[in-house]
């Protein structure tokens, strides 16, 4: 693997990490490339469901459409995490399901957070944080999905993002990395793999959906109407309610 281990976490040592974070296995390194890398290189050796891997850096962290994410030392939560599904599931049912656990885990500390379809999350109308999942599939079946969770804690950020990025502690001071990942990590670990979102997840998604009522110049001109149990955006056009189920949303 090559990536050098920390010592500690927030003040937490390395082989405490797991009984504090109530993961059954988790890694964290002071530099990576990306902690989807990781996952997806201990997910070929054999690692188990639930395994977590956290990072005090990424130097080649991604977002969506290849896009980067910037990760610099110490301000963010870095973070991979290892599913083997037992039952068929989209990435992205299962994207927003690791959303909810964000915002709902956010919210446990007092901050207001949303979630914009399809994988952001948002605090004061910029960007907190965002869900990536990558599957490795064989014969016909996801072997395992590494999920990919990006958290701007520590601010300030660059100058150049922050008139559209935001932190945590901008929006509740003196919440730390540890307290975020300590409410998120047990919601990791008992997501839902059925392939559908319940009434129950639909209506949490509701309550948290930045976009709804929302005009849209992309990926269709309308206004966003929530999402159905496949996760797909539904916009209502001109000539009736479409169904997105990709793509980059462009607000008007």
């Amino acid at each position: 693997m090559g990536a050098v281990g920390l010592t500690q976490y927030d003040g937490v040592a390395h082989d405490e990490l797991a009984g504090r974070l109530g993961v059954k296995r988790c890694l964290a390194f002071e530099s990576v490339t990306s902690t989807l890398d990781v996952v997806h290189e201990l997910a070929a050796d054999g690692a188990p469901d639930g395994t977590l891997v956290l990072a005090e850096e990424q130097t080649a962290g991604r977002g969506r459409r290849g896009r980067s994410w910037q990760s610099p030392a110490r301000t963010g939560i870095w973070l991979g995490f290892l599913a083997r599904p037992r039952a068929e599931s989209e990435r992205g049912v299962l994207a927003l399901r690791v959303g909810l656990a964000v915002v709902e885990s956010l919210g446990e500390l007092g901050v207001e957070a949303s979630l914009k379809w399809p994988n952001d999350v948002v605090a004061i109308d910029r960007k907190l944080g965002g869900v990536l999942c990558e599957a490795r599939w064989a014969e016909g079946r996801a072997k395992w999905v590494a999920i990919g969770i990006g958290l701007n804690v520590h601010g300030p950020l660059p100058p150049e993002l922050a008139d559209r990025a935001v932190a945590v502690d901008e929006v509740a001071a003196g919440v730390t990395r540890l307290q975020v990942l300590e409410r998120l990590a047990p919601r990791l670990g008992s997501l839902r793999d059925a392939p559908l979102l319940d009434q129950a997840e639909l209506a949490a998604f509701e309550r948290h959906d930045w976009l709804r009522g929302r005009a849209l110049e992309a990926p269709v001109a309308g206004t966003a109407r929530g999402i159905d149990s496949d996760g797909a955006l539904l916009v209502e056009t001109e000539a009736g309610v479409e169904r997105i189920l990709g793509g980059s949303v462009v607000t008007a």
